[in-house]
């Protein structure tokens, strides 16, 4: 049996059949509507930008080769050593990837790192905690001032020069940065003046370059910043600590002093000057104190975009062997001699050299031959970041 085709149950109408003025209608509507959808999706869009802007990705890494002339056998430069502290081999000082957050009224960073300095400088810390570079968040206290408290791990507030090579005007560390904090854990309160010029910070620490209070140890403790700019070519600094080294039932007071600052002078032409002073009581109970004194003085010069030279000059004298214990008649008695040149060949990239002189009243540096007063080093470096 044949089935018989039903007729359809639509109709297709031809837009000439319809009047002129329902045609113009509906395509005003039509423009109208994909307008109002499109503007929703570019404000939708920018507010994902805008989200995703308050989250900022980086990342640095820097290589370095280091070689000591009085050749340690272990491949190890000197125990107050700390940066690029491997003599002799190509290896990573610092690498690390960081994550920050900010959106004006919250904020937080987390830094992973790997190298000589972390296996270095870290030593004393416990598990992962020793490839922690930064991990620490804040909040803003204040609508309308610069007031916030951060908690965590950070950066340390003492001295000029940090841990990462490029943000320093000689490749190496001077002495006093590799013998103060280079990180420190606790709270700090952070004012800062509307026009940037002053900031002020107060800190409450674990102790001395430490995330884990020590064992045995309960006393806080803590010290200030006075961070001033009084011009853009101008930046003076005064930081200080203060705290009790030891387990209680030996601890003793330590108090230090950083002073510098830094001077451009011209475009092309910068001078920083540094000044550190520290006591630390010679035993519990005691009248005595032992000091520290470190002078140091840097000239950089930009030869060109992509050039520049450096110079430094310094002086650390720990007789009683607070930070650096010799056992000589002198103690760490030291003067230190470095020229450094630079070529960035793209704008986050840097090239180093550097040559380095240390001179000691006594013999306290080792050679396969024996004991000398003089170490002598270059170090060459490449540092990327992004």
């Amino acid at each position: 049996m044949r089935l018989r085709n039903n007729p359809p149950y639509y109709k297709i109408i031809s837009t000439a059949a319809l009047p002129p003025w329902f045609i113009n209608v509906a395509m005003k509507k039509i423009l109208l509507a994909a307008a109002i959808v499109g503007s929703s999706l570019i404000v939708k869009a920018q507010d994902t930008l805008k989200k995703a802007s308050n989250l900022t990705i980086s990342g640095y890494a820097e290589l370095y080769y280091g070689f000591d002339f009085n050749r340690p056998e272990n491949n190890t430069r000197p125990g107050f050593i700390y940066s690029h502290n491997r003599h002799n081999e190509v290896n990573l000082n610092l690498g690390f990837i960081k994550a920050n957050y900010d959106n004006g009224t919250v904020r937080a960073n987390l830094a992973l790192m790997a190298g000589t300095y972390a296996n270095a400088n870290l030593a004393a810390e416990q598990g992962v905690l020793k490839n922690v570079f930064e991990a620490n968040a804040g909040i803003k206290l204040s609508k309308s001032a610069n007031l916030w408290l951060d908690a965590g791990i950070f950066s340390s507030h003492i001295g000029f020069e940090s841990a990462i090579s490029k943000d320093c005007w000689v490749l190496t560390r001077n002495i006093a940065s590799e013998n103060t904090p280079y990180y420190e854990s606790g709270a700090k309160l952070t004012y800062t003046t509307n026009d940037g010029k002053l900031t002020l910070t107060g800190l409450y620490l674990n102790g001395w370059q430490r995330i884990n209070r020590a064992d045995g140890n309960s006393k806080p403790a803590g010290g200030i910043q006075i961070y001033y700019k009084p011009t853009n070519n101008i930046t003076l600094n005064y930081s200080n600590y203060l705290g009790t080294e030891g387990a209680d039932s030996i601890s003793v007071p330590r108090f230090y002093h950083n002073f510098y600052g830094i001077f451009q002078l011209t475009s092309k032409f910068g001078i920083t000057a540094g000044f550190d002073y520290g006591t630390q009581q010679s035993a519990k109970g005691s009248n005595d104190h032992n000091h520290i004194i470190s002078p140091v003085a840097i000239a950089r010069y930009q030869l060109a975009d992509k050039w520049a030279v450096a110079g430094r000059f310094e002086y650390y004298k720990d007789e009683q062997g607070i930070f650096i214990a010799t056992g000589t008649p002198n103690g760490f008695n030291t003067k230190g001699y470095s020229l450094n040149i630079d070529y960035a060949p793209v704008t986050n990239a840097l090239i180093r050299l550097e040559g380095k002189l240390y001179d000691s009243k006594d013999d306290i540096f080792v050679k396969q031959t024996g004991l000398t007063n003089h170490n002598r080093l270059i170090t060459a470096s490449f540092a990327v970041s992004f």
